[in-house]
């Protein structure tokens, strides 16, 4: 099937009890157990599973062409998540082009847990390949940098990672699987932050993550199960939803986005555009091998001002505003 099929039928199955096109919000926090031992049960309390939420995980997992989903309360839980399988001694490298929310998990709570942490330009595979060391266990890279837009080339990062023995993750969050499926070029997990293009419309909290191989899913889904940051079944309807639309929506705001990036680039008063689609950015030509149908919705820019006028000219705008 096809990638928009997929998005609206995997995990949407009809209701057998009573033919429901749509999978119901189940509430319940506990199911009953159909055996005294347990061993044939579904579901046994929602925390460690519950029907809306795998049918988010199923369609996602489709999507990014993983064995196993994951939802989550937020994009940080995943992260924390992914984090809690490395132990104290091991060593991560991760990238300068990242998430803030991200690099304040690493280079903090990561730190006090005796985790060492490298910051490298992951669009310079050279760069990488000098920052592994022998305890290096976790490679995490975004294959669009937020903010900068950097595009850092996951096959490439995916060979050094195997090279070492070290597990990929990449926060897919920007590009989506509609783009970018960094699991087909290598990847052991993707991590997408549901807030933003898979829910769709700013109205819930959502992280998700995706195995490649089912035993890293199943070691993810017992630190999820032992943590207990999972998505709530109302994010979940939500978030199953929003993914109907979302190859739609990322192929319209992208086709947006670089109109506006070529726009921007023929202004006085912009010093610098940062999007992957213009001919000349640095990451163009990886992001032509590894994106497809777009370049992604994301446009930064600098102009030619001090920050006074950067403050003045983010609190002018009318259809965007600073949130």
């Amino acid at each position: 099937m096809q990638f928009r099929t997929r998005a609206i039928h995997v995990g949407q199955e009809a209701d057998p009890s009573n033919g429901a096109v749509v999978p119901p919000i189940h509430l319940a926090s506990t199911f009953v157990l159909p055996t005294a031992n347990g061993d044939d049960a579904q579901y046994d309390y929602a925390r460690t599973g519950s029907p809306t939420r795998h049918a988010f995980e199923a369609v996602m997992a489709s999507l990014d062409g993983g064995a196993r989903g994951l939802a989550f309360a937020s994009g940080m839980a995943a992260t924390h998540c992914v984090t809690m399988l490395l132990k104290p001694g091991d060593h991560l490298v991760t990238g300068t082009d990242i998430y803030g929310g991200s690099w304040r998990l690493f280079n903090n709570v990561l730190a006090e847990r005796g985790i060492s942490i490298t910051a490298v330009d992951t669009t310079d595979l050279a760069a990488v390949e000098n920052a592994i060391r022998a305890e290096t266990r976790m490679l995490w890279i975004e294959p669009t940098g937020n903010p900068l837009l950097s595009v850092t080339d996951v096959a490439g990062c995916a060979a050094l990672a195997q090279k070492a023995g070290a597990l990929l993750v990449a926060d897919n969050t920007l590009a989506t699987p509609v783009l970018c499926r960094p699991l087909e070029l290598g990847a052991d997990i993707v991590m997408h932050s549901a807030t933003k293009y898979i829910g769709g419309h700013s109205d819930l909290l959502g992280g998700l993550l995706v195995a490649r191989d089912q035993e890293v899913g199943e070691q993810l889904h017992w630190m999820q199960n032992a943590t207990g940051a999972v998505m709530g079944p109302l994010e979940s309807f939500l978030c199953c939803r929003g993914v109907k639309t979302l190859e739609l929506r990322v192929h319209a705001q992208s086709a947006t986005a670089i109109r506006l990036a070529a726009w921007l680039h023929k202004q006085p008063t912009v010093k610098r555009v940062y999007y992957p689609g213009l001919d000349g950015d640095p990451g163009h030509t990886v992001a032509r091998k590894q994106y497809h149908g777009g370049f992604g919705a994301m446009v930064s820019f600098e102009i030619d001002s001090d920050v006074q006028g950067a403050q003045r000219f983010v609190e002018s705008t009318r259809l965007f505003q600073l949130a």
